[in-house]
């Protein structure tokens, strides 16, 4: 293969990536906090920082000899029961047990008065 041959075929590439790429949520500043050596490569030879980004991607070119586009930790979530009883969205029906709710995989809190007691859980970041 020629090098114009080569440079078309990049040039495709490349697109076809970005064109992948739309949609992708951007990392958030923990996600990409780590040592060099953990760094798992996410680009392609001369990546921009702007193409990386759209790919969803880590970016920092501090650190010579290791990937300066790279992937993202994966986020830790953890599924909890609100505290505020008026954030409560409601999971049951009037006069339903605990057990009942639990099965449906709901919080459960039989106080206060005039507020749900049957509850779905808040997913938190960690």
């Amino acid at each position: 293969m020629g090098p114009k041959v080569i440079c078309a075929l990049s040039v495709i590439l490349i697109a076809a990536l970005s064109t992948l790429a739309e949609g992708k949520k951007l990392p958030t500043r923990c996600q990409c906090k780590m040592g060099p050596r953990e760094r798992r490569n996410c680009g392609y030879p001369g990546i921009s920082a702007v193409e990386c980004r759209k790919a969803g991607c880590c970016f920092n070119d501090s650190v010579p000899g290791v990937p300066w586009c790279f992937s993202p930790k994966e986020k830790k979530v953890r599924k909890v029961c609100p505290n505020d009883p008026h954030t409560r969205i409601n999971c049951g029906f009037p006069s339903i047990t605990a057990k009942e709710c639990e099965r449906k995989g709901c919080c459960f809190r039989a106080h206060p008065v005039g507020v749900p007691w049957c509850f779905y859980h808040r997913v938190v970041e960690e």
